[in-house]
C-alpha cells in the first residue's frame, strides 16, 4: 500500500514506537507516590516538557487529552465555563467557516444551551482565508466577551491562516479580555509556526507520527479554564482521568522531532497532474499552504470513483476530513469557500508524509492516469 493519507493519520515513527513499547514496561499508576507511581510520573513530566518545547509554553501550561477533538471541546467548553465561574462570561463565541467538525459541533451545541451565549461564524475567501475585514466588522460591531476559535491550518485543503494577525485583531477590536483558541493539529511537527498571542491551542500526537489517543491543550496561565471531566485531581484538576503512559511517552517522543519538508513531493505531484488533466482545479493553490498538502478535482470524476481506483491500485488518498470522508456530503469547507457542489464531489486530497518520496507521487500519477485513459476509452 502506498500511502498518501497523513493528514488523516501519520504512520508511526520509530523513535514513538520505541518509547510506547518500553512505557509498556511501566506498571504504576501515576498518581501513586511509591517508587512504581514515580517512574510513570516521569515519563509524563517528560513528555509534557517536550511539548510544552513544541508550543513554545511553559510545562505546567500543557494539558493531556485522549486527542484532538477532545482538546478542541474542552478548549471551547472549558473557556465558556471558566469564564462564567470566574464573573467575566463570554457573551460572543466566533468560528470561521472552515473549522473541524469538532468546533463546530460544540461551538453548535454551547450556543443552543448557554444562555446569553451568540455564536457568529466568520467567512473565508475563495482560497480559503480567513476574512479579515469580516472579522474585524464583526468585533466592532458587537458587545460582550469574545472566545474565537480558529485552526492553523486547514485539514482538507492545508490553507494556513495568519494567526499573529489575526490574534491582533482580536486584541484591537475584541479588547484585552478576548480570548484565542487556536486548532493547530496539523502545523504541529510538520513546519515552524507562530502561535503568537493564542490562549489556548490545540495538539494531537498521531498528525505527527506519534500514537493514536493522545493530544494535549496548551492553557496560557492567565486564561480562564474549568474542567470538563470531574474526578481525581490529574492534571493539575483540569483533566480527571488516569493518564495514558504509553501513549503520552509516544507523543513526547515525536515532539522532539519534525516531519521533513513533503513541498518538493506535493509541488511535483500537482505539476505532473496538471498534465495529466489540465482542467483539474487545486483548491487554496494562491494561498499559503501545509507543504504535503493538495486537494484538487478533475472535473466529471466523483470522489468515489478517483478513491476506489486508486485504492485497487494500492494507492490509498482522501476525500477529505478522516472524520466525515465515509460520509457522501460535499464538504463544508469547500462550500465555505464558494466551489459549486458538483465540483466539491470531486475532490480528492492527497497528504504526503514521513514514509513517503518520489516513486509514491510517480505511482499515484500512474494510476490517475490510467483512470483517465478509461474514462477517455469509454467516451469515444
Amino acid at each position: 500500500m502506498i500511502y498518501l493519507d497523513h493528514n488523516a493519520t501519520t504512520p508511526l515513527r520509530p523513535a514513538a514506537k520505541k518509547a510506547v513499547t518500553d512505557a509498556y514496561e511501566v506498571y504504576g499508576n501515576a498518581s501513586s507516590v511509591h517508587h512504581a507511581g514515580r517512574v510513570a510520573r516521569a515519563r509524563i513530566e517528560n513528555a509534557r516538557e517536550a511539548v510544552a518545547r513544541l508550543a513554545a509554553c511553559e510545562p505546567s501550561e500543557v494539558v493531556f487529552t485522549s486527542g484532538g477533538s477532545e482538546a478542541n471541546a474542552l478548549a471551547l467548553r472549558g473557556a465558556i465555563a471558566g469564564a462564567a465561574e470566574a464573573g467575566s462570561r463570554i457573551a460572543r463565541l466566533m468560528v470561521s467557516a472552515i473549522e473541524h467538525d469538532s468546533v463546530r459541533a460544540n461551538a453548535a451545541a454551547l450556543a443552543e444551551s448557554t444562555p446569553g451565549l451568540k455564536l457568529h461564524e466568520i467567512p473565508v475567501s475563495s482560497d480559503g482565508k480567513l476574512q479579515l475585514s469580516a472579522l474585524r466588522e464583526m468585533l466592532m460591531h458587537g458587545k460582550g466577551r469574545v472566545l474565537l476559535s480558529v485552526m492553523a491550518a486547514n485539514n482538507e485543503t492545508g490553507v494556513l491562516q495568519d494567526v499573529p494577525q489575526i490574534a491582533k485583531i482580536l486584541k484591537q477590536e475584541g479588547g484585552a479580555e478576548a480570548l484565542l483558541h487556536v486548532d493547530g493539529v496539523q502545523v504541529a511537527g510538520r513546519m515552524d509556526w507562530s502561535f503568537g498571542g493564542a490562549d489556548y491551542i490545540t495538539l494531537s500526537a498521531h498528525k505527527m507520527g506519534g500514537p493514536q489517543g493522545a493530544g494535549a491543550l496548551i492553557v496560557r496561565q492567565s486564561a480562564p479554564l474549568s474542567p470538563q471531566i470531574a474526578g481525581g485531581g490529574q492534571e493539575l484538576g483540569r483533566r480527571a482521568g488516569t493518564e495514558n503512559v504509553a501513549a503520552i511517552s509516544g507523543f513526547g517522543a515525536v515532539a522532539e522531532e519534525r516531519m521533513p519538508n513533503q513541498k518538493a513531493l506535493r509541488d511535483g505531484f500537482e505539476t505532473e497532474l496538471k498534465k495529466l488533466a489540465p482542467d483539474v482545479v487545486i483548491f487554496g493553490e494562491s494561498a499559503e499552504r501545509l507543504p504535503n498538502t493538495s486537494n484538487f478535482a478533475i472535473p466529471g470524476l466523483s470522489s468515489e470513483t478517483v478513491l476506489i481506483a486508486l485504492d485497487l491500485d494500492g494507492v490509498a488518498v482522501s476525500s477529505g476530513a478522516a472524520c466525515s470522508s465515509g460520509k457522501v456530503r460535499p464538504s463544508h469547507v469547500l462550500a465555505a469557500m464558494g466551489v459549486p457542489e458538483h465540483l466539491a464531489r470531486c475532490a480528492i486530497r492527497v497528504s504526503f508524509g514521513w514514509t513517503n518520496q518520489q516513486t509514491d507521487v510517480d505511482a499515484a500519477l500512474e494510476s490517475l492516469q490510467r483512470l483517465l485513459a478509461r474514462r477517455a476509452a469509454l467516451a469515444a
